[in-house]
């Protein structure tokens, strides 16, 4: 099986909230995950991210992939 880290949307129209999770890379964006590693607010100035950092470093010691958003979010 392999797992990415990725963003899956949650919140109303146009206004999304986003949970940054681990997952099947062939299930949908907002389907089945295993873990919940973060969220992520862009409506807030700035945008806020929250990450668990010992569950991130868990799964990306396994050299799970990562997705290029989810990417982005951890270098800010």
């Amino acid at each position: 099986m392999a797992v990415r880290i990725r963003l899956t949307r949650k919140g109303r129209k146009k206004q999304p909230f986003y949970r940054i999770i681990v997952a099947d890379s062939h299930a949908p964006r907002d389907g089945k995950f295993l873990d919940i590693v973060g969220t992520y607010d862009p409506m807030q100035e700035p945008a806020v991210i929250k990450l668990d950092t010992e569950k991130l470093q868990e799964w990306t010691g396994k050299r799970r992939n990562t997705d290029r958003n989810c990417q982005d979010l951890d270098q800010q």
